[in-house]
């Protein structure tokens, strides 16, 4: 076996080779000051650019993980590499004949590293399917391109393939080639069945998944026939070459574009990445076989260069309860990108292969520019299970939303999506951020509720307590709330008669609406000044047959705490105050509600309706005003 490689080869492919532009296929590099360059550090999660680059030296230091080396160091922790194959890869790239201390020249192939040998075999095989996509053999798989309006330089560009049908094609093709049975098994070529290996692709149409170098590191392979009882689409397995998680097809392709337009474009397959391309989307990406996750990310970020926020990743989803689903998947991610996220859907479901052949090249390009951000897209497949006319529905739709917001850990990001939120229900600000808030603890820890299943407790736990402020403000609200209603039981006569006119929904706990309304049933205040010491029976017998057994016990404590003040005089200005309290809430919240519907008739389009909506808006905001003057000048 050679040994080790000279030492003067080594300096010279190193001189050779620009540590910048290979730390550039995996870093977006930028400058910062004369001989450096800043980016983003690809060995550990970071925002601000600490990773950096000496082209005098040939050499990068990160100061935030103290990771530091030279071009071959690089190629070693960021592909996995031995020191040799580092060499190696930077020697063919260089046109460097390597030599070797036993005064050899260049290796022979059985001398290669193993992740070399693989890289050969999966070279070799994507030429083999390349070869084989114009054999007469492949005519379904050149007729399945051809309806997708794809041509052969379209597939040459892509480096599509065709893997014959035999069982052993590639794999008597590979090793006349001098490849082992191990080193194709190794690699996920062929597998290993009980008379020998046998291909792994077979009767399909293939495309390389490539590195961001350009190297085939994985085929996906498409069926083409309906006697095929394989899966539609079949993926290399998990390989010392492919890993599905640290992979997107066509980033060896888009990735210039990508750090020039500073734009990532995630599509779901294959043929979609294509169609972007060839439209004029060269930003397209896609993942392999798998959802698009943390490691994603990383890539992505690396390839934007997102430290500023200039960036822009945008997801294509179908506008199904999948695409849906993958939306929302996605946004868990929305908040470790700095880059500004975005949502592109499709109207009538189509993907953008089906959209170029339907419309044509520029409907491709018109539908990333009509991207909608992932935060409204998201949000608002959470809020369409929900009737937001309605004051039940736009608090089960807050409370399903509210989850999905808190997950953001972000806080000026979160502050912000709250405020959108806001805007969408029509909501009062304070009672969404207190939604969200208490969900933030919750959705730390990993709990349950998930985006579009959670709220539950939150509103089913409290009893129905409506627009129920922080905990501090909603003791405050419920103290008052059993005050007014202990004078109602003890002291009728000093309670105005404008208790009995108040609305069902006028108080924010449940029990003090069911008291409230037993009251009324009973004949109101006006009946208590005259019933005397009968009067707490009669409410009681006045309580619903469903909430008798509730009521009652509440009403039994109501009608023996103590009063803070004993005076007439005093007892009439407590309870002045009082009923005007729960009047001001119960105008704000219908303030909110109305404000909300004129917000959303506004955006609909329903200007006249929207009109009407804003002038009672006004009305009840001159109301407010009136009371709240009255309330100073009756305690002045």
């Amino acid at each position: 076996m050679a040994g080790k490689i000279r030492r003067e080869d080594v300096d010279a492919v190193r001189e050779r080779v620009r540590i910048d532009e290979v730390v550039g296929e995996q870093v977006v590099l930028k400058s910062a000051g004369v001989g450096s360059l800043k980016g983003l550090c690809p060995f550990h999660d970071e925002r601000t650019p600490s990773f950096t680059v000496r082209l005098s030296t040939g050499r990068y230091r990160c100061f935030g993980c103290q990771e530091s080396g030279d071009v071959f160091d690089f190629l070693v922790k960021t592909t996995g590499v031995t020191f040799v194959e580092a060499v190696e890869t930077m020697a063919g790239r260089a046109g460097i004949t390597l030599r070797y201390e036993d005064g050899g020249g260049a290796r022979p192939i059985q001398d290669v590293g193993k992740r070399q040998r693989l890289l050969d075999a999966h070279r070799v095989a994507a030429e083999f399917y390349a070869e084989r996509l114009f054999s007469p053999e492949a005519q379904v798989g050149r007729q399945f391109l051809s309806e997708r309006g794809f041509d052969r330089a379209a597939a040459e560009q892509f480096g599509v393939g065709y893997a014959p049908t035999g069982w052993g094609a590639l794999t008597d093709h590979l090793r006349g080639k001098g490849f082992t049975t191990e080193e194709l098994v190794t690699g996920g070529l062929a597998a290993q069945g009980q008379r020998g290996p046998y291909d792994r692709f077979r009767g399909r149409l293939v495309w390389p998944i490539r590195d961001v170098t350009g190297a085939p590191i994985g085929f996906g392979a498409r069926r083409l026939t309906e006697d095929d009882s394989g899966p539609k689409y079949l993926n290399t397995p998990e390989t010392p070459l492919y890993r599905k998680s640290h992979v997107l097809y066509g980033l060896d392709l888009a990735k210039k574009e990508i750090g020039r337009r500073k734009q990532v474009v995630v599509v779901e397959g294959y043929t979609d990445v294509m169609a972007c391309h060839l439209a004029g989307v060269p930003t397209a990406v896609a993942t392999c076989g798998t959802a698009f996750g943390s490691d994603h990310v990383g890539i992505v970020r690396r390839m934007l260069g997102d430290d500023d926020g200039a960036g822009q990743v945008v997801f294509t989803f179908d506008g199904d309860a999948a695409g849906q689903k993958a939306a929302l998947k996605a946004f868990e991610h929305d908040q470790e990108f700095v880059a500004a996220t975005y949502v592109a859907v499709e109207p009538r479901g189509m993907d953008p292969c089906d959209l170029r052949i339907a419309d044509g090249d520029e409907a491709v390009v018109a539908l990333v520019e009509a991207k909608r951000p992932m935060f409204e897209f998201a949000i608002r497949s959470v809020l369409a299970g929900w009737d937001l006319e309605t004051a039940e529905g736009r608090v089960k739709a807050l409370a399903a939303a509210a989850p999905v917001v808190a997950g953001i850990k972000d806080r000026q990001l979160r502050d912000e999506h709250t405020r959108q939120l806001a805007r969408m229900l029509g909501m009062d600000l304070g009672a969404v951020q207190r939604a969200v808030g208490s969900e933030v603890p919750r959705v730390a820890r990993g709990a349950s509720g998930r985006p579009g299943q959670g709220g539950g407790t939150q509103h089913g736990q409290r009893g129905g307590q409506r627009g129920a402020g922080r905990p501090g403000e909603r003791d405050a609200v419920a103290d008052a709330e059993r005050q007014l209603l202990a004078l109602v039981v003890q002291a009728p006569s000093s309670v105005p008669d404008a208790f009995d006119a108040l609305p069902d929904d006028a108080f924010v706990l449940a029990p003090s609406r069911a008291v409230h309304e037993a009251v009324r049933k009973a004949g109101g205040v006006a009946a208590g000044r005259a019933a005397g010491v009968s009067w707490v029976d009669h409410v009681m017998d006045a309580c619903a047959d469903g909430t008798a057994d509730q009521v009652r016990p509440l009403l039994g404590a109501l009608a023996v705490v103590p009063l803070p003040v004993d005076s007439e005089e005093g007892l009439a200005r407590l309870a002045a105050g009082l009923l005007g309290g729960v009047r001001l809430r119960e105008l704000a919240r219908r303030e909110a509600d109305l404000k909300g519907r004129a917000q959303r008739l506004e955006s609909a389009g329903e200007h006249e309706a929207a009109a009407e909506a804003y002038a009672q808006l006004f009305a009840l905001a001159s109301e407010r005003q009136r009371m709240r003057a009255e309330a100073s000048e009756g305690g002045a």
